[in-house]
């Protein structure tokens, strides 16, 4: 049939009270031995009956059980006061952090020429004073970067005319050697033909002789004709 819920509440007879107190007593010691031994685990028990009588287990020590379990606590209530101390040092820090920051905005806007009219003579002058400062260091670095720049191009241009220069020299002197190139003998360039007087006969010597009779300054123009192209073809 198995057994039956009991009840939780004090046993009013004393003997079976004191029974059940011995079965439970024994179970728990039971457990807590399974406990440390399965699991590892530092246990310790501390029973004291309705007589006042002491019964424990401990795997280790009931004293030194104890003693961690104080440490325990105390770091517990340790870690949470240093992290509520942590907390409030995060607020605190955020708060002058936001004050500083609506100082830095206010300033900014003041510069800007913006709500001023909650500032007084003595203010706004001490306002004028930091602004003309602050034009005349901006003017200041404004002419260096201007001088550095003008410098560096000064000093480019320089340069540039001397590679003008140089250039203009190396074409100059690339110009003067094709001349002389040219002017060397063997050159490929244009010859007139030389004046041979014996391919030429003058018009006139033929033109003098009058007693030659027709066919024969023919035939002389002929002869000569033939002997100039026998000397062309012999050269």
């Amino acid at each position: 049939m198995g057994r039956g819920k009991i009840e939780i509440k004090r046993i009013e007879n004393t003997t079976n009270r004191q029974v059940t107190f011995c079965k439970r007593r024994n179970g728990l010691l039971k457990k807590a031995y399974e406990l440390s031994v399965l699991c590892d685990a530092e246990v310790a028990l501390i029973v004291f009956s309705s007589r006042g009588r002491l019964y424990e287990y401990a795997n280790n020590s009931v004293k030194t059980t104890i003693d961690r379990y104080k440490k325990a606590c105390a770091d517990t209530l340790n870690t949470g006061s240093v992290a509520e101390a942590n907390s409030q040092y995060y607020q605190q820090e955020a708060s002058k952090l936001r004050q500083q920051i609506g100082i830095l905005q206010n300033a900014n806007r003041h510069l800007m020429g913006e709500a001023l009219s909650a500032m007084t003579v003595k203010e706004l002058k001490q306002l004028e004073n930091r602004l003309e400062k602050g034009i005349s260091r901006i003017r200041s670095k404004k002419n260096e970067l201007l001088f550095a720049e003008i410098e560096y191009m000064q000093k480019r241009e320089i340069d540039l005319q001397n590679d003008n220069m140089y250039l203009r020299a190396k074409i100059a002197e690339n110009e003067r050697a094709q001349q002389h190139m040219n002017m060397l003998p063997g050159h490929d360039y244009e010859v007139m033909p030389g004046f041979d007087s014996r391919n030429f006969l003058q018009v006139n010597v033929l033109e003098a002789n009058h007693h030659y009779s027709h066919q024969e300054q023919t035939a002389l123009q002929l002869g000569f004709g033939f002997s100039a192209s026998s000397n062309q073809n012999e050269r």
